[in-house]
């Protein structure tokens, strides 16, 4: 379990297909998560998109 608790809630719903990457992403926007956070969720690197 990590420090962050919203960590792994995000995570356990991502996995179980409840969330998107873009509902991920917003977790990144609103600070909820970090950028290496949402990479260790979906195996993908945040990009910002213009």
């Amino acid at each position: 379990m990590s420090v962050n608790p919203w960590f792994d809630r995000i995570k356990r719903f991502y996995e179980r297909n409840l969330w998107t990457l873009e509902m991920v992403k917003d977790g990144v926007k609103t600070g909820v998560i970090t950028e290496a956070e949402y990479k260790q969720i979906t195996g993908a690197d945040y990009v910002v998109q213009p």
